[in-house]
């Protein structure tokens, strides 16, 4: 339960220092290369994941704004080599914490990669489209909280 609030309060913290443009944390692009259209949509498909939904949740009955959406939590395995395909978030925020190993995310908003490693918190918010690609040669272990809207939505 601890672990729980520590990783809701680290969440929030986050966020809210996203959103007030506070300080850069791991894992995030650097400010020299934050920059608009920065990438362009790749089609390399997925390759070496393994996601599973572990837990789902219909917000329909959990408010006004919630209908249609669940709330869900995914726990993905990347093995060496592995990619997640190109994908947007204009409709699917999420928080990804980065449970074991090192990833690189390739965002369309940065101009270079970004690492994530083991402890960090990424934040995919509706004006990210992104990509990741585990080049560390050992598995990566990612925990995903995200709000999905699209019922065909295949989880990538």
């Amino acid at each position: 339960m601890l672990n729980g609030m520590r990783l809701s309060a680290l969440a929030a913290g986050v966020l809210i220092g996203g959103a007030l443009g506070g300080p850069a944390f791991a894992g995030e692009c650097p400010a020299d290369k934050l920059m608009d259209g920065a990438r362009e949509a790749v089609t390399a498909e997925a390759a070496g994941v393994t996601d599973t939904v572990l837990a789902a949740l219909s917000l329909a009955e959990e408010g006004p704004m919630l209908a249609d959406r669940q709330m869900r939590v995914r726990k993905l395995v990347i093995e060496a080599d592995g990619v997640v395909p190109w994908h947007s978030h204009a409709d699917r925020p999420a928080l990804i914490y980065i449970a074991e190993g090192e990833i690189h995310e390739y965002a369309s908003n940065c101009a270079g990669p970004i690492v994530h490693k083991a402890g960090d918190v990424a934040v995919e918010s509706h004006v990210v489209s992104h990509w990741w690609k585990n080049l560390s040669g050992a598995p990566v272990t990612l925990m995903s909280y995200d709000i999905l809207h699209d019922e065909d939505d295949q989880n990538m």
